[in-house]
């Protein structure tokens, strides 16, 4: 018997629970008190293709425990569950048409209210691409009583880009990211938790990158320009190894929890 959407639904859960059994164990190891919850977190994790946002993400849901939401996989998820958000989505997508604005923020809203894993906050990767998207956003969060804490950007040179992109490989299930020069997995083509296949994305390739990149800086530079005025942007050189942009990310959490000065 094939497996129904409740039984999909039991094992995330329960992969959930193991996963925060797993967390609290390694703060054990690490020496931290289990017994308290780790600070939340609200931001935005903005860079093109082959930055690194893939690499950086899981580390910021570890440490804060909470979700990551790549709104690629998010729109997926949903179409797949057949969600109303869903299915209005995959009605639009079969016309040609871009999934509204409003749908996507319903979207966030929704893994917000039902996803446990973001009841500590979220990384939110791929949205918002425009200004209003970005008001949207704030609107959505502004009636939940909340405000993003950060809009971090993985900033590189597009030249840099192409060996990263060209050599990624990707879980399909998890979103979870290699690099066959800088970041293999431990097994060839082989993802390092589940030991399931990895693939090449197709689009992974320079012509179809020159493309992406020219969208990304068109539709990034003003939504960078709102969280300037809003004091939350900062810049993160993301041409260093990834523990470098780690230990960089790790400085800007820890400025943001230091009293201001009057």
């Amino acid at each position: 018997m094939a497996p129904t959407l409740q039984d999909v639904t039991a094992l995330k859960d329960l992969a959930r629970q193991l996963q925060d059994r797993i967390n609290k164990i390694e703060r054990s190891m690490k020496g931290e008190d289990v017994s308290v919850t780790p600070e939340s977190i609200r931001m935005i994790l903005i860079g093109p293709p082959g930055a690194g946002k893939g690499t950086q993400s899981p580390k910021i849901k570890e440490k804060f425990c909470a979700c990551h939401l790549a709104t690629g996989d998010m729109l997926r998820s949903q179409v797949a569950a057949k969600t109303p958000l869903g299915l209005a989505a995959k009605k639009i997508m079969n016309e040609g048409g871009l999934v509204s604005d409003e749908i996507m923020v319903g979207m966030i809203k929704s893994e917000l209210d039902n996803n446990p894993e973001c009841k500590n906050g979220f990384i939110l990767d791929g949205f918002p691409r425009t200004v209003p998207q970005a008001e949207r956003l704030d609107s959505m969060l502004a009636e939940r009583n909340e405000k993003l804490d950060h809009a971090i950007q993985l900033i590189i040179d597009d030249a840099l880009l192409v060996a990263r992109i060209t050599g990624r490989l990707v879980h399909p299930a998890s979103g979870r990211s290699y690099h066959r020069i800088f970041n293999p997995p431990k097994d060839d083509m082989k993802d390092d938790v589940t030991g399931e296949p990895l693939i090449q994305r197709a689009d992974d390739n320079a012509e179809t990158l020159k493309k992406r990149l020219a969208t990304y800086h068109q539709q990034t530079a003003p939504v960078v320009d709102y969280y300037k005025k809003k004091s939350i942007w900062r810049g993160v050189d993301a041409s260093q190894e990834p523990g470098q942009v780690w230990q960089q990310m790790l400085k800007i959490f820890e400025e943001k929890k230091q009293p201001k000065q009057q």
